[in-house]
C-alpha cells in the first residue's frame, strides 16, 4: 500500500558550525521534538536540515540557534521596477515579498525603487520573488547584473523621466487649447463657436488627453485594482475619471443634469488640468531624484572599469570584474588604481583624498599598500591585488552607505503606519464629501460634490509621507560618505543627534598611534631582550621597542615562548631567561618589586609619556617611555564637542598619571583610567545609567524620542574598544583601525581624524532636523489642505478649492519634501568657535 503524499510544506535550512554526527544528531533530536514539526533529516555532509512542518521559519532558525548552530543567510540588493512615490506601493510590495518562505526580512527604500531582501538561498530563489510581484505591476531586476544598483535606478528614473516628458509635451498643448475653450467669454470665441461646438471640441481635445496622457496613472491603477488594492494613481483616476464622465454626460445629455434652466457646465479642463499638473509634478520630481543619490555615484565613478593585468610577459588589459587576488597589475601614472594591493615594484606619489582627506599625495614605494579607486601620481608600479570585488576599501564603503541609504531610523515608524493606511481613508474621505455635498449642499448640489470629491481625491498626498525620511537619508548619507563618514543604519543616525557623552580612547584614536621609545634606563643587551620579546606583539608601543631597537641594530635573539596578556603586558622565555615587560600591576602579579623605580616612572607619566617596565630574570631591568604625538585634529574635536554641550571623557588602559596629562592637553577634564579591556564596556554602561546631564540636547524637537540615562558614544579603533564599540549607543570606530572595531561599530571615519566624530555628530543632528521638517510639512500639507478641499472652510470663510488648484500644489507637495531633503547637499560642518 502506497504511502499518501503529505501536504505539508517541507523547508530546508543551511546549518553552520556542526563539525560530527553527534552535532547532526542533537540537532536533528532537538528539531524533532517541536510540536508542529513532522519529519526532520539533518545532513552533516551537506550542512542541511529539511524540516516538514508548518511552523514559519523564524520560529524554526530559533530553535537551530537555542541547540547551538547558525542558519547562514544571504542578501541581495534589486531595483523594483515600476514603483511609484505612494508609500502604499512599498507597503504592498514588502508584504508581498514578506509573506514568501525563505524571506526573512524586506527593506524597500521608495526614494531609490530599490529593495534590500535577506533571505534563506535554499527556500527561495530570485525568479519567485519577481513572479510574486509581476501581479501587482513591479518587476525585480534581478541582482546579478553588470551594472550596480545605482545604474539600474538610474535607468528606471532615466526611463520614468523619458517618458514623463513625452506625455507633457503632447499634454500641455492639449491642455492650453482646452483652457482657451473653456474661457470662450475671455478669449472672445464666443461670438463664432455655439455651446454645444465649444463643448464638442473641448470632449475630442480631452478624450486623448484623458486616456493616452493620462495612461501613465491609469494603467498602474488598472493593475492593483484587479488584485484588489489601491494606491496614489488610482485617486487620480478616480478623480479625473470623474470630471471626464460628468463632463461627457454634460455635453451630451444635459437635461439630466440641467436646474433652473440653466445647462450645466462642463469640467474637461479640470480633469486635463489635473493630469498635465501631476504629471509636471511627477516629471520635476523625477529630475531631482537624480541629484540625490550624486554622492553614492561619485563614490562608485572612481572605480576603474578596467585594469592592466601581466599574466605572462606582457599587461593585458581585461575588465575589473575579473581581476583575481594574486594577479600582478599594471598601473602607469596617471592612472586609477583598480584594486586593493602590495606594491612590488616602483615607487609614486598617490593621491589618496577621497579615503583619507589628506589634501597633499602620499609617498608609496616597495612593500606598501594602496588602495583601489585612488589616483596614482608620475610613477609606473606594478602591485599584487590582494583584495578584489566586493572586498575592496572601496567597494566596503560604498556597501555601508548603500546599507545606511536604506535603513529606516525609528522615526520613520509613525509615517509608515499612517502611509499603509492613507489611500484607503482618501477614499473614504472623499465618498463622504461627495454625500455631504450632494446631500446638503446647494444647487447645482451635483456639482458641488463632484468638485469637492475630486479635489479631495487629487490633493491628498502620500508621496511626501513616503519620500520624507528615506529622501532626508539618501542625501545626508551620501554627504557624510563625502568627509568619509560611513554610518551602518538609521539608528545611529538617529541616535547621534541626542548624545550626552562622547567617550575616546587615546591611543590611535586622539594619538597617532605611531608612538616612539624616547626613554630607556637600562643597558643595550637588555634592550635587545625586550625588543625580541615585544616583536611578537602588534601593540603600538611594542612597534616603537622594535623599532628603536632595529635602529639602534641590536641583535635581536629567538624567543622560544610567548604570551600577551591583555590590560598587563606580554612574557616572553629566550634560553633560559623570562623576560616580561608591562604594567607595575603585571610585576605585582609575578612578584617583582618596583619600589626603587617609582620615582622614574612617576616623572615620565607626568609629561604625558607611557612608562613601561621590563625585567629580565626576575628583576627591574629598567623602564622604557614611549610617547605618541596627538592627532591635529583631537583638540578642536574635543573643543567642537564640549562647544555642543556634549560632555566628554578620556577611557584608556594607561595610567592616571598619563591620562590625566594627555587630558589637560585637550581641555578633558574627566578621565578613566587603568581600565582593563573587557572592563571598557562596563564602564560606558555605567556611564548610560547615570542621569544624563541638565542640559537642552541639540537638534531634540518635534518626534524626538527621550530616553532615561545618558545616550553614550564610544570612539576606538583597536580590538580591545569593540566590546564597548557595541555596548554604546553609538559605536564610532577609526578608519585605520582593526576590522574587528569596524564591524562592531554604527559609524565608521574612514579618514583618521578625531574632527570626524563632531563632523559625524553634526550631520546627524542636520539630518534628523531635515527628517523633522519634511515629516511635519507633510503631515500639515494633509491635515490643513484635505478639509479645504473637502469644502469644511467654506461656511465660515468662503474659502473653496478647485480641484485644478488642488492638482498643483499635490504635485509641489513632492517637491518641497524633495527640495528640503537635497538643502543637505550644502551641508558643512562647524568648526569650534575659538575661545578668547
Amino acid at each position: 500500500m502506497s504511502t499518501p503524499l503529505s501536504t505539508t510544506p517541507t523547508l530546508t535550512l543551511p546549518v553552520g558550525g556542526m563539525s560530527c554526527g553527534s552535532c547532526s544528531a542533537r540537532l536533528q533530536r532537538h528539531l524533532a521534538q517541536m510540536a508542529g514539526v513532522e519529519q526532520v533529516t539533518v545532513n552533516l555532509a551537506t550542512a542541511r536540515a529539511c524540516i516538514q512542518t508548518h511552523l514559519p521559519l523564524s520560529t524554526l532558525m530559533e530553535a537551530v540557534h537555542k541547540a547551538g548552530f547558525t542558519v547562514p543567510e544571504e542578501q541581495v540588493r534589486c531595483v523594483i521596477h515600476g514603483l511609484t512615490d505612494d508609500p502604499h506601493d512599498l507597503q504592498q510590495a514588502e508584504r508581498a515579498l514578506s509573506q514568501l518562505a525563505g524571506i526573512r526580512q524586506v527593506q524597500i527604500d521608495l526614494a531609490q525603487a530599490r529593495a534590500q531582501i535577506r533571505y534563506i538561498p535554499e527556500n527561495i530563489h530570485f525568479e519567485q520573488m519577481r513572479q510574486t510581484l509581476q501581479p501587482l505591476g513591479f518587476d525585480l531586476l534581478p541582482p546579478a547584473s553588470e551594472s550596480t544598483p545605482e545604474d539600474r535606478a538610474e535607468q528606471e528614473r532615466q526611463h520614468s523621466y523619458r517618458e514623463l516628458g513625452m506625455r507633457l509635451r503632447y499634454g500641455a498643448p492639449l491642455l492650453i487649447a482646452l483652457m482657451l475653450l473653456d474661457h470662450g467669454a475671455l478669449t472672445g470665441m464666443t461670438h463664432f463657436l455655439s455651446t454645444q461646438a465649444n463643448y464638442s471640441l473641448q470632449a475630442i481635445l480631452a478624450t486623448p488627453l484623458q486616456f493616452w496622457v493620462g495612461w501613465y496613472f491609469h494603467r498602474s491603477s488598472l493593475t492593483v485594482l484587479r488584485h484588489g488594492s489601491a494606491n496614489m494613481h488610482t485617486l487620480v483616476t478616480i478623480g479625473t475619471f470623474s470630471a471626464y464622465f460628468y463632463s461627457l454626460l454634460a455635453w451630451l445629455r444635459p437635461d439630466i443634469l440641467q436646474t433652473a434652466a440653466q445647462r450645466p457646465a462642463v469640467y474637461f479642463e479640470t480633469a486635463g488640468a489635473i493630469i498635465v499638473l501631476i504629471l509636471l509634478g511627477r516629471f520635476l520630481e523625477a529630475r531631482a531624484k537624480g541629484a540625490t543619490s550624486q554622492a553614492i555615484r561619485q563614490l562608485i565613478g572612481q572605480i576603474p572599469q578596467t585594469a592592466q593585468v601581466i599574466r605572462g610577459t606582457e599587461p593585458l588589459e581585461i575588465p575589473l570584474s575579473q581581476v583575481l587576488p594574486g594577479d600582478r597589475v599594471l598601473v602607469r601614472p596617471g592612472e586609477k588604481i583598480p584594486v586593493d594591493g602590495l606594491i612590488l615594484e616602483g615607487e609614486s606619489h598617490i593621491d589618496e583624498s577621497m579615503l583619507t582627506g589628506e589634501a597633499l599625495p602620499i609617498h608609496r614605494r616597495a612593500g606598501e599598500r594602496v588602495i583601489g579607486g585612488t589616483l596614482n601620481g608620475r610613477g609606473a608600479l606594478i602591485c599584487r591585488a590582494t583584495r578584489v570585488g566586493q572586498d575592496t576599501v572601496l567597494a566596503q564603503m560604498i556597501a555601508l552607505v548603500r546599507q545606511a541609504q536604506g535603513a529606516k531610523p525609528p522615526i520613520a515608524q509613525l509615517a509608515d503606519t499612517i502611509a499603509a493606511l492613507f489611500v484607503p481613508a482618501i477614499l473614504l474621505i472623499a465618498a463622504l464629501t461627495f454625500s455631504a455635498w450632494w446631500l446638503l449642499g446647494p444647487p447645482p448640489a451635483i456639482t458641488h460634490a463632484l468638485l469637492h470629491a475630486v479635489a479631495v481625491l487629487v490633493i491628498a498626498c502620500p508621496c511626501a509621507l513616503g519620500l520624507a525620511t528615506p529622501t532626508s537619508i539618501l542625501v545626508g548619507t551620501g554627504r557624510g560618505a563625502e568627509h568619509g563618514i560611513l554610518l551602518r543604519g538609521g539608528s545611529a543616525l538617529e541616535a547621534a543627534h541626542t548624545l550626552d557623552w562622547v567617550l575616546f580612547d587615546k591611543t590611535g584614536t586622539l594619538t597617532s598611534g605611531q608612538p616612539c621609545l624616547t626613554d630607556w634606563s637600562g643597558t643595550p643587551e637588555d634592550l635587545a631582550l625586550v625588543a625580541a620579546t615585544e616583536g611578537l606583539s602588534e601593540h603600538p608601543i611594542a612597534l616603537a621597542i622594535v623599532a628603536h631597537a632595529k635602529a639602534a641594530r641590536l641583535p635581536l635573539p629567538k624567543v622560544d615562548f610567548f604570551e600577551a596578556l591583555p590590560g598587563l603586558g606580554v612574557h616572553a622565555r629566550i634560553g633560559t631567561t623570562e623576560v616580561w615587560v608591562g604594567t607595575r600591576r603585571l610585576m605585582a602579579t609575578v612578584g617583582i618589586a618596583v619600589d626603587a623605580h617609582e620615582e622614574a616612572l612617576k616623572g615620565l607619566e607626568q609629561v604625558g609619556k607611557s612608562a613601561v617596565l621590563a625585567a629580565v630574570a626576575g628583576r627591574v631591568a629598567g623602564v622604557l617611555a614611549i610617547a605618541d604625538t596627538l592627532r591635529p585634529g583631537s583638540r578642536g574635536a574635543v573643543q567642537a564637542l564640549q562647544q555642543a554641550g556634549i560632555q566628554v571623557a578620556l577611557l584608556t588602559g594607561d595610567n592616571q598619571r598619563t591620562a590625566q596629562a594627555i587630558a589637560r592637553q585637550l581641555g578633558i577634564t574627566h578621565v578613566i583610567a587603568e581600565v582593563l579591556p573587557q572592563d571598557k564596556a562596563a564602564e560606558v554602561r555605567r556611564l548610560q545609567q547615570t542621569a544624563a546631564p541638565s542640559k537642552k540636547r541639540r537638534g531634540q524637537g518635534w518626534l524626538s524620542h527621550a530616553s532615561p540615562g545618558s545616550r553614550v558614544a564610544m570612539v576606538g579603533d583597536g580590538i580591545n574598544d569593540a566590546p564597548a564599540l557595541a555596548q554604546a549607543d553609538v559605536g564610532i570606530a577609526m578608519g585605520g583601525g582593526t576590522d574587528v572595531a569596524m564591524e562592531a561599530a554604527d559609524i565608521v571615519l574612514m579618514r583618521n581624524d578625531p574632527q570626524g566624530v563632531a563632523t559625524a555628530i553634526q550631520l546627524s543632528q542636520a539630518t534628523m532636523r531635515n527628517i523633522r521638517q519634511n515629516l511635519f510639512w507633510a503631515f500639515a500639507y494633509n491635515v490643513l489642505l484635505i478639509p479645504l478641499a473637502a469644502g469644511l472652510y467654506q461656511p465660515w470663510f468662503g474659502i473653496q478649492l478647485s480641484p485644478v488648484y488642488a492638482a498643483a500644489a499635490m504635485g509641489l507637495s513632492s517637491l518641497t519634501v524633495l527640495g528640503n531633503a537635497l538643502r543637505l547637499r550644502r551641508f558643512r560642518p562647524l568648526p569650534p568657535q575659538t575661545t578668547p
